[in-house]
């Protein structure tokens, strides 16, 4: 396993205008005294994660930036299904503010290393299984056409023209136009089951009875592949293709016992594969978006992990070589700051 990017700090911080309501809020719902908060983690996103109460730790979702009653509503959905959450101990959605109990300092990312790993992996995958075997609210989004299409321009939109300064002409857009319809073509064609859309090591928490699942407020209906293809190949961390194949096919093997709608190993190794692609283009252009629009560079540093798993799909599939001669022009000498 290569390490995961240390998740520094992007500085300089700005001042912080939810200091003082934060403070006072977790003063109000806490049994003890609170002398000061001081900050455990932060998202991607604008939630932060704050430890200074002894009950638990404060997530603050500023309401202006990030609603948390999505994240409520899943969690209400994955906690009926009997998925491991953290437990709410208090809440105030209108200012954006909840106490969740405090599941330790680590994740399970942070802790695995070769001698652990498939012992983890093997849990997160039992969670993932009960996840997957919630049936879907009906009011819950569908990972569709339009969401798949619209994930996969941000690789063109912020990768390629805003982070590499490349601009493609007609035939290399044609190209990649013609593999994003394939591969949101094979994305739709996939049993589709609650997909969490970023089901890694990094959010999972390594608790006895769990390992807890983080940062699901924006799970969808979508394909079955799709999460079980995150945890394997992680955005923060690699494991030996190997590895990565026996994890799929013992998916596979519990999915089908588990009664969950999925296809026949070889197609199965197919919808893993595609939907990586799929994946791994959407995240090279998040990261990048990440650093030009959000001013958080760090996330770049993983940018070449992203481009080794397109290395090690593209030559199986001769649809996707349009896709493999557009990175071999412009994805290899990657800037990451």
């Amino acid at each position: 396993m290569t390490p995961a990017t240390t998740p520094a700090s992007d500085s300089p911080e700005p001042a912080d205008p939810r200091a003082a309501a934060r403070l006072d809020w977790a003063r109000r719902v806490s049994a003890g005294p609170v002398e000061d908060l001081h900050r455990a983690s932060a998202d991607a996103g604008f939630r932060s994660y704050w430890r200074g109460v002894a009950e638990g730790i404060v997530m603050d979702s500023p309401p202006a930036l990030e609603d948390v009653r999505p994240w409520l509503e899943m969690h209400a959905v994955l906690e009926a299904g009997g998925v491991r959450v953290p437990r709410i101990l208090a809440r105030d959605a209108a200012a954006g503010f909840l106490l969740l109990e405090d599941l330790g300092p680590s994740t399970c990312l942070q802790v695995a290393d070769a001698g652990n790993v498939d012992a983890m992996v093997d849990a997160a995958i039992g969670q993932l299984l009960r996840l997957q075997a919630i049936t879907c609210p009906p009011e819950l989004p569908a990972y569709d056409r339009a969401l798949l299409q619209r994930e996969l321009r941000l690789f063109d939109d912020w990768f390629l023209q805003r982070h590499l300064g490349v601009a493609l002409d007609a035939g290399e857009r044609e190209a990649l136009a013609g593999v994003e319809s394939l591969l949101v073509e094979a994305a739709l064609a996939q049993p589709q089951v609650l997909v969490h859309r970023d089901f890694m090591l990094r959010n999972l928490m390594p608790v006895a009875d769990g390992p807890a699942v983080l940062d699901f407020q924006d799970a969808v209906r979508g394909p079955i592949a799709y999460d079980v293809l995150s945890l394997c190949k992680d955005a923060f961390a690699s494991w030996p293709g190997e590895q990565v194949e026996r994890w799929r096919a013992h998916y596979r093997e519990r999915a089908a016992a588990a009664g969950l709608p999925v296809p026949d190993a070889v197609r199965f190794a197919r919808d893993f594969d595609l939907i990586g692609v799929q994946r791994h283009l959407k995240v090279l252009g998040i990261f990048a978006r990440l650093r030009h629009r959000d001013g958080k560079p760090r996330y770049l540093a993983d940018a070449p992990r992203f481009i080794g798993y397109l290395d090690e799909v593209l030559p199986r599939y001769p649809e996707l070589s349009p896709l493999r001669a557009l990175v071999d022009r412009h994805a290899r000498d990657l800037p990451t700051g």
